[in-house]
């Protein structure tokens, strides 16, 4: 079981006496990345919180991960004061249950948001600093709380919870909702108390009111106003970076110049955070056994300053145990060795696929690792024309870093994370950070190289379906005013590679031991004519933290006969949908801009945690032929 991190409340000084830090739930490391990760709201049975910065994290409790690819693509976006990439804060293995024991606040620094609650009860809405809440802590941790103590209600005091509904812009600014401002249709000097009252049970904006109790006012106003404004009648950004406690000194400007608007979403909406990660296959940098063990290792021997050191380290580090066969004088010359090499200039770090790519496409050639290992299979037969090899990935390690966040706008609209518009790229801390956070995952796969020829007749073919994603591609850029429309466009190579990967996925959670949300895919597609080497292969991996990335049921389907089974019924789940003739007959753009084709949830729709690109560049037309068109299909 892997270890579980601990948030923990951090409050900014407020005006409640009772405020404190306390243990208050768990996750699990890759969570901190991927759903929890800074600037990201967490929801607890009785409370809301939102993940800190940086320059909260205990950083003696985070351990360093080594990936020196990584970390060269993560100072090319994050600027060259970035050393090392770094783990979650987790509980020792040796931690007991005890809210005494120092290692209880051992965590993710987590603080209350939004800041304002609502008493079920006499539906009093009000911030934390007004003082009408209070923060009880009692022995278990899920019970942590807010009440209102001077409630109507008699007996015990009634639990609070937080108002669901919030602010944000493009910028990746959050902020509470303007409830004193919304109720009286702008700023007000009335300081009377609000309510937020709901007549009815069904939960819509519509039947949501807020009311100001003031002298001489009562003002009341529905909630579903506050999505029917005009852009411009929204209140300004203020710029408000919660996680940071602080306000952006730039300000909030949009591209043009203009002042930010915020805009109004509930507290759960899938859009209110988009981790920006970078990530990267770990594969072999040297040649040699000896020097690739002391590559992997190179986080720990680099510290190294003597053979003595060495010796030391054998005996009290348990991950070093893979050099036992070696002496110390063999080690400690390869460390010297490895300190006097001069490291290659890459002429785009950011380009973490090409050199995965060329270890893939020739696994005879890799050098073999307790992370690393990979073997040719056969294809099957039936699809032999198809495949130049299939590769059985039968160990592999996979390195995440988070660089940022964004709000309201997904990165998965890029083709690469790091040209993800810096000015939406929320920072991570105040300062330029030195570190960021980064998880490890080890698992299985099946690598699938296609035959380059065979492609590129394919594309020539495919031109005019192309051009209609191109146009579609154009079309939700311009609409969410993304300049300039035309960058970033995959191409349809993508859209086939992309599609034969959601339909494998698919079909291979059916026997594989995995749940589909645990496979993921990594596309290797780039087009002839470029600087680099063309590139169409699928990379099918587990993407899941824990054991269940390791069992081998992933590489135990590569086998000939088996793999072609699955090809046969994932191939053939792709010719009829549940949802046809709509999901078939469904356009890019004429039915609406989006940015896949014959595609939908009961037929191609993938996990968020599976896909590159948010479901987008999808097509069942291009691998077989379906009920509304039969001459794009790859596979005959």
């Amino acid at each position: 079981m892997t270890p579980a991190t601990t948030p923990r409340t951090k409050e900014p000084p407020l005006n409640n006496k009772d405020s404190k830090r306390c243990k208050v739930g768990e996750l699990r490391p890759s969570q901190a990345l991927t759903t929890f990760g800074i600037g990201s709201i967490i929801d607890l049975p009785n409370l809301s919180v939102m993940v800190m910065g940086l320059e909260d994290w205990p950083f003696k409790d985070t351990v360093e991960i080594g990936e020196q690819r990584l970390l060269a693509s993560v100072k090319e976006v994050l600027g060259n004061q970035v050393k090392s990439l770094r783990s979650a804060p987790v509980v020792p293995d040796t931690y007991q249950v005890n809210q005494f024991d120092s290692s209880a606040l051992v965590g993710i620094p987590v603080a209350p948001f939004p800041r304002w609650m609502v008493c079920p009860y006499c539906r009093r809405l009000a911030p934390l600093g007004s003082g009408l809440f209070k923060l009880e802590t009692p022995y278990r941790t899920e019970q942590i709380r807010y009440v209102h103590a001077n409630c109507t209600k008699r007996g015990k005091s009634p639990t609070v919870v937080p108002a669901r509904f919030i602010v944000a812009c493009k910028n990746g600014h959050f902020d509470d909702f303007p409830w004193r401002e919304f109720v009286h249709d702008g700023p007000t000097n009335c300081k009377g108390g609000l309510k937020l009252l709901e007549p009815s049970a069904t939960g819509e904006a519509a039947s949501i009111f807020v009311q100001c109790e003031g002298e001489n006012c009562g003002a009341i106003r529905p909630m579903s106003d506050a999505f029917k404004m005009d852009l411009m009648a929204l209140p300004v950004c203020k710029a408000r970076r919660p996680h940071l406690r602080d306000h952006d000194d730039a300000g909030c400007k949009a591209p043009n110049g203009q002042e930010m608007r915020m805009e109004p979403m509930l507290q759960g909406a899938s859009n209110s955070w988009f981790g920006i990660m970078l990530s990267a296959l770990a594969i072999p940098q040297a040649s040699g056994e000896l020097k690739q063990l002391v590559e992997d290792h190179w986080t720990t021997l680099e510290k190294v300053q003597s053979e003595q050191n060495i010796e030391l380290l054998q005996q009290v580090t348990p991950q070093l145990r893979d050099l036992s066969e070696y002496t110390s004088s063999e080690i400690w010359q390869a460390v010297q060795a490895k300190k006097t090499v001069v490291p290659a200039e890459s002429t785009d770090p950011t380009d973490l696929k090409t050199p995965e790519w060329e270890v893939l496409t020739d696994p005879e050639a890799a050098e073999k690792s307790r992370a690393f290992q990979l073997r040719v299979a056969a294809p099957p037969k039936r699809y032999a024309k198809y495949f130049e090899k299939i590769v059985l990935a039968e160990r592999l390690r996979e390195v995440r870093a988070l660089v940022g966040f964004t709000r309201i706008e997904s990165p998965s609209d890029y083709d690469n994370p790091a040209a993800f518009p810096e000015n939406q790229r929320a920072r991570l801390s105040r300062t330029q950070p030195t570190w960021v956070p980064a998880s490890e995952i080890r698992g299985e796969g099946l690598f699938f190289h296609f035959k380059e020829d065979l492609i590129q007749k394919w594309c020539k073919k495919a031109k005019n379906h192309d051009a209609v994603f191109l146009e579609a591609h154009q079309r939700w850029r311009i609409a969410r005013k993304l300049e300039p429309p035309h960058e970033f466009y995959p191409g349809i190579r993508f859209v086939l590679l992309h599609s034969f990967a959601h339909a494998l996925i698919r079909q291979l959670a059916v026997e594989c031991g995995y749940t589909t949300a645990s496979l993921r895919e990594r596309i290797y597609s780039r087009n002839p004519g470029q600087n680099e080497p063309e590139m169409a292969g699928v990379l099918i991996y587990t993407a899941a933290p824990d054991s269940e990335g390791t069992l081998g049921g992933l590489v135990s389907l590569g086998k000939p006969q088996t793999l072609e089974r699955h090809l046969d019924q994932a191939l053939d789940n792709m010719r009829l949908c549940a949802s046809d003739p709509l999901c078939a007959e469904h356009h890019p753009y004429r039915d609406g801009i989006t940015l896949h084709a014959a595609s939908c949830h009961a037929c191609m729709f993938a996990p968020e945690t599976s896909c590159e690109r948010g479901n987008k560049y999808l097509d069942r037309a291009v691998l077989v032929s379906t009920v509304e068109r039969s001459d794009l299909a790859f596979f005959e």
